[in-house]
């Protein structure tokens, strides 16, 4: 890495420590005067952040079953994300603290008086709940550790051997991805409105954090594409795969979205519908079809260019009004589920997602200057003899 491209990443990491920092002081204001707003904001900043670094372990070990140049070009930037799950860890701290402030369910009283509550008991109660968190971050962390172990053996040295570990793991660990994930969003997201359910649920989350990531990676990879070695390491090509990796995520979330509205919409049981009821209401549809807006149809028809993927810059720009929009998309899923129907943002609606954004990204900088960004025994792996120099 050259001293100027990590001067560069330096200052936007003490920039993002420094919102952090001041962003920190507000929420300790927020706690004290709203402790339950509090929590359902921290609840909604966490997710939020939790989806690049999951995403990027999704997309390591997808890399590492089916190859692929884009793969290659961004590994670094994934592996830097990944580090990140022990932080994410330690950052739970809070909802497992509030648990009782988040969660109906998590009231004796109330569970007495609801038939639907009782019969859900055995699985929604505060001990399994804190049982079931704890083995989903022991398996997020134990497969990144692993990973990342393999990774720099690999490094050390061309290790074929490291390359068949990394390979096997990573079969099994997409499904245990996908099934801690699954039951992740039960207990953290569709559990605050615990009479109503949809098996898609935990799709519709996955495949948030699969666009959340390529976004990331996209707007991290076209200002490193502007500096030494990144720019003789990622080519156009490589844009262009994530564009239509990108363009295939926004498509695979509309249709998981429509396909969950559509069935939930047509069986028209009135233990699902009010879910939809609630956010079609006064103000939250305004929100509902800015997503059908911005989240879909224009990202669609944008991605559709062949020069935009191609072009950094524009890709790029698509890229930051995605992760705008991914936090729309948290907030209406979760927030009507605090307001009853009514649409009421707070101020710390937005303080939260930018003060735990702030200390993730932070942290994403710190590992990334860590380490090269480009790996000598890639450039040997793919051919490159005249690699690039780290």
């Amino acid at each position: 890495m050259s001293q100027r491209l990590s001067d560069n990443l330096g200052r936007v990491q003490r920039l993002a420590f420094s919102v952090a920092g001041v962003g920190a002081l507000a929420l300790a204001a927020g706690f004290f005067l709203d402790r339950q707003r509090f929590f359902q904001a921290y609840l909604l900043g966490y997710l939020y952040i939790l989806a690049p670094a999951l995403g990027s372990l999704a997309f390591f070990m997808l890399h590492n079953m089916t190859g692929g140049g884009w793969g290659f070009a961004i590994k670094r930037l994934l592996e830097a994300a990944m580090r990140t799950l022990p932080a994410l860890a330690l950052l739970f701290v809070p909802i497992a603290l509030g648990v009782h402030s988040l969660y109906e369910w998590s009231h004796a009283d109330v569970v007495a008086q609801d038939e639907i509550l009782k019969h859900k008991a055995p699985y929604l109660n505060v001990p399994f709940f804190y049982a079931r968190a704890a083995v989903y971050f022991a398996v997020w962390i134990g497969l990144g550790l692993y990973l990342l172990k393999q990774v720099d053996k690999y490094d050390r040295k061309l290790s074929l051997k490291a390359l068949r570990k990394l390979k096997g793991l990573s079969g099994l660990g997409i499904v245990l991805y996908v099934l801690t994930m699954t039951f992740a969003s039960f207990d953290w997201a569709m559990s605050l409105e615990p009479h109503w359910f949809s098996t898609i649920y935990g799709v519709h989350f996955i495949v948030g954090q699969g666009l959340t990531t390529l976004c990331l990676m996209i707007l991290v990879a076209s200002r490193l594409a502007r500096h030494e070695p990144f720019d003789r390491w990622i080519a156009p090509s490589h844009f262009h795969d994530l564009g239509n990796l990108t363009m295939a995520f926004v498509m695979l979330w509309a249709y998981v979205a429509f396909s969950q509205f559509l069935i939930i919409w047509s069986g028209n049981l009135p233990e699902e519908v009010p879910w939809y009821l609630t956010r079609l209401g006064t103000g939250w549809q305004v929100l509902a079809v800015t997503l059908l807006l911005c989240h879909f149809a224009t990202p669609f028809a944008v991605l559709l260019s062949r020069s935009t993927k191609r072009n950094p810059a524009a890709l790029a720009r698509v890229a930051a009004a995605l992760l705008v929009v991914r936090l729309l998309d948290y907030y209406w899923q979760l927030a009507p589920a605090f307001e009853h129907g009514h649409f009421h943002p707070h101020w710390l609606d937005l303080a939260a997602p930018v003060t735990l954004g702030a200390t993730w990204l932070g942290l994403f900088l710190r590992n990334l200057r860590g380490r090269p960004l480009v790996s000598l025994q890639d450039a040997k792996l793919l051919g490159q003899l005249e690699a690039p120099a780290h």
